[in-house]
């Protein structure tokens, strides 16, 4: 049986440029750093790692990673304030989550989410489409 995700794992073309973006957005770095060819921070009690790429690697889009967060307006506002232009404005959800996109520096789309109390209860097999 599945215990948890340990980490996710993300390709960057500019390590300093990630590793200052995910800083802003309040993520602690444990190891690496914007000269390293391999950087992970802490996301609770889980891990979100960067992996220098070269140039001539492309992705393209693959899904998204979703955070939840203690305070999901708090947070838009850390990223509007850091400069980053969120793809969506914070919004409640009718599968019971309050959230909103952001797109890192090299196209990753992440959530911030938190559950919504009240009438709505948010199911794990319930998968949003791509907004």
């Amino acid at each position: 049986m599945i215990e948890s995700i340990s980490a996710i794992t993300l390709s960057t073309h500019d390590m300093g440029c990630a590793v200052q973006f995910y800083r802003s957005l309040g993520f602690e770095l444990l190891y690496g750093g914007e000269a390293a060819a391999f950087t992970s921070f802490r996301a609770g009690t889980s891990y979100l790692n960067l992996t220098a790429q070269p140039e001539d690697k492309h992705w393209s889009w693959w899904g998204r990673v979703i955070f939840y967060v203690a305070d999901v307006d708090g947070a838009y506002a850390r990223a509007r304030a850091a400069g980053w232009q969120p793809s969506t404005a914070p919004r409640d959800a009718e599968w019971g989550e309050r959230y909103f996109h952001l797109t890192d520096p090299d196209g990753h789309e992440l959530s911030f989410a938190r559950p919504l109390s009240g009438p709505h209860k948010s199911h794990p097999l319930t998968f949003p489409t791509r907004e």
